[in-house]
């Protein structure tokens, strides 16, 4: 639930960007919480092919979003098999590397370093959103070495953070993501759902709780937390015996590779206050309406919080912080040599059974168009709207 005030906070951080292939715009606000714990990156050129963009919603403090949104992005640039071209594995080690960084001495300082600022006169919170400039030293490298101090044996933070990850070069779209924060492909005006929401109860997620010495309770890992995957929330993660994918909670992304094509329209991430208002269909529909009549992108993004945003605290939904970036192709699709046709437009998990929310679809694609996974919008088969359909002609169980 959270603390709420007693008014909103709407005031809200804005931003657009554009290169040649791309638009972007963003928009956070604070809403009915009593802090703000999301964290976000859009970064048009990580470097000369290459666009990065991902949002962080923090829960039980700010700094693990915000040490992602600052860090994330750094490790995939560095990292040898982005050098060699493979964005996935890249983006999916980087995921784990936010979790080593964190320990140590050098991970407590710089959690320190992110932390919440008391004014002494006033004794509020200062710097309540957060997020890093596209100018904030991408060529910095950092061998990250390990430093002696009071707080070597730091185990790291025990508050966390969802992130879900776009990564954009010519034809091919990358998205990993570890949580309930979600990444929505608009094609040709339908919803396509890039990511899958991690809750403790869904099948695959469930067995490897249990096989980690943790239980469910109300749908929270251990009683405590709704989600499944998250980086950060180190006590959940204490298991020696365990390699950091099979932990209870674990950073371990879903990686989906996709190949855009002319239909693709725009691509949406958003942390759950988006999602819990309003489904994947319906933020795509409102989008294109909006899309018509506002002079710009993060306009259109402040018109979905504000939509979003509930009258009061009574009901929940609509009282979260909220968080959205909307990312534009300019037409025509750059099919470089980075496109394979071989690709799927689907979220590739093949633990979970064919009665919970993650299924492979696979229709027939062809070299110029791929195959998409519906989201079913909370329709009449009682799903949620984080609910990926399963393809018919997919095995079940595979």
């Amino acid at each position: 639930m959270g603390v709420y005030l007693s008014t909103p906070k709407t005031e809200k951080l804005s931003e657009d960007g554009e290169n040649d292939k791309l638009k972007f715009g963003l928009s956070s606000m604070q809403g009915w919480r009593a802090s703000m714990e999301d964290a976000h990156s859009a970064l048009l050129d990580l470097d000369k092919d290459t666009s990065f963009f991902g949002v962080f919603d923090g829960h039980g403090g700010k700094v693990v979003a915000k040490f992602c949104a600052k860090y994330l992005h750094r490790e995939v640039l560095k990292s040898e098999v982005y050098l060699a071209g493979d964005l996935g594995a890249a983006v999916h080690g980087a995921f784990f590397r936010m979790d080593e960084m964190m320990r140590g001495q050098r991970g407590w300082r710089e959690l320190q370093a992110l932390g919440d600022k008391i004014n002494q006169f006033t004794g509020m919170i200062e710097g309540l959103i957060w997020s890093p400039r596209g100018s904030d030293s991408n060529d910095r490298h950092d061998d990250w070495a390990f430093e002696e101090g009071p707080h070597s044996d730091f185990s790291g933070p025990t508050c966390g953070s969802t992130a879900c990850v776009a990564m954009v070069r010519n034809s091919q779209l990358v998205v990993a993501n570890a949580g309930d924060s979600r990444c929505v492909i608009s094609r040709n005006g339908q919803a396509y759902n890039l990511s899958r929401d991690h809750k403790p109860e869904l099948e695959a997620e469930r067995e490897r709780i249990l096989k980690a010495g943790g239980y469910i309770q109300m749908g929270r890992v251990n009683g405590t937390i709704n989600l499944s995957r998250a980086i950060g929330d180190m006590e959940f993660k204490q298991n020696k015996f365990l390699s950091p994918d099979k932990q209870m909670l674990t950073a371990n992304p879903d990686v989906n590779t996709v190949e855009l094509c002319d239909d693709d329209d725009f691509l949406v991430l958003a942390c759950d206050g988006i999602w819990d208002c309003m489904s994947s269909q319906q933020l795509v529909d409102f989008i294109h309406e909006h899309l018509k009549t506002e002079s710009s992108l993060s306009a259109v993004c402040e018109k979905v919080l504000d939509r979003c945003l509930a009258p009061s605290t009574l009901g929940g939904e609509g009282c979260d912080n909220m968080t959205m970036i909307l990312v534009q192709f300019k037409k025509p699709i750059d099919h470089g040599k980075n496109a394979s046709a071989g690709e799927k437009l689907a979220v590739e998990d093949k633990d979970a059974s064919a009665g919970e929310q993650s299924a492979t679809a696979d229709k027939s694609a062809s070299s110029s168009e791929q195959s998409a996974l519906k989201d079913k919008n909370s329709s009449a088969g009682g799903q949620s709207p984080g609910d990926i359909e399963q393809s018919a002609n997919e095995e079940k169980n595979s």
